[in-house]
């Protein structure tokens, strides 16, 4: 059986639980806006993803180990094609709308969907985030991190360490029955706090059987907007946090890399994160 058939099979094998249809059903009386029932992974999808992102994991833990000053971005592509492919995966990205490589490698002041090349040298004092999604047997997980090379000056430290703290904000307001928006306030507020801005035209997705779900997950937000986050979807926090302003520019050569306007830093963390009945779970590292 195929994976997709599989996946299929899963829908109709597995109901959403009569409970939360139950108390969807009342908050789309209320006017708010719900997920459609197949955005609700069940418990077999859920093993599936829980299974890709223990792969990821051990991609950002295998770029970890070996990341350093003098090595090209085009070293770290090869790193988490090797070990993607050890562990039975695909890289998601490779191909993916035309995209060449099979991660992004994003350094300073480029925000995401840096391609990887041989002539790209990481020097002491850059940050670069490493963003790594995986396929295993039909589900996707998705996960970036962040690397500090060599001697790293104080401001790129502390955006690349509250960057972090913004995820942790995000992810702490992702609780069942919460909002989309509730994410977006908590991740915004805390950034502004410490001087800095949110991208606003990229975001977090919904993951799991597709590379880019919904709902969209703005880090900018209402509390109480959005859709609702019921048990069983699977999402993506990924804040991009800016040094500077929050406008960005894309690659006019290659139509990929984004980057600040202004030239400033950008850094970002990603994690995928199930919603549970009692809180969340973190798929990915």
């Amino acid at each position: 059986m195929s994976d997709h058939s599989n996946i299929e099979r899963i829908f109709r094998e597995e109901p959403v639980p009569a409970h939360i249809l139950e108390h969807m059903e009342e908050l789309r009386r209320q006017g708010k806006i719900v997920p459609d029932a197949r955005l609700i992974k069940r418990p077999s999808h859920i093993e599936g993803i829980r299974k890709a992102g223990a792969v990821n994991t051990a991609v950002l833990d295998a770029v970890a180990e070996k990341i350093h000053e003098g090595m090209s971005t085009q070293e770290i592509d090869d790193i988490v094609v090797a070990v993607t492919h050890e562990h039975g995966g695909i890289c998601a990205p490779y191909h993916f709308e035309g995209y060449p490589k099979s991660v992004c490698t994003s350094i300073n002041e480029e925000v995401c969907h840096g391609i990887p090349a041989r002539h790209r040298k990481l020097h002491s004092g850059d940050i670069v985030n490493v963003d790594c999604t995986t396929i295993l047997d039909g589900y996707y997980a998705d996960a970036s991190r962040m690397f500090m090379i060599g001697s790293v000056s104080p401001q790129r430290k502390r955006l690349v360490e509250e960057t972090m703290k913004c995820l942790e904000a995000g992810i702490e307001a992702a609780q069942p029955w919460n909002t989309v928006g509730d994410i977006g306030y908590a991740v915004s507020q805390y950034a502004k706090k410490l001087g800095y801005s949110v991208v606003r035209d990229l975001g977090g997705h919904g993951v799991g059987i597709g590379f880019h779900e919904d709902p969209f997950v703005a880090h900018v937000g209402k509390k109480g907007a959005g859709m609702v986050l019921v048990p069983g979807m699977v999402i993506t926090i990924e804040p991009m946090i800016n040094a500077g302003g929050a406008s960005v520019v894309i690659d006019a050569y290659n139509d990929w890399t984004i980057y600040t306007k202004d030239g400033k830093d950008s850094a970002q963390w990603e994690h995928t994160i199930l919603i549970t009945e009692t809180g969340n779970e973190i798929l990915t590292y």
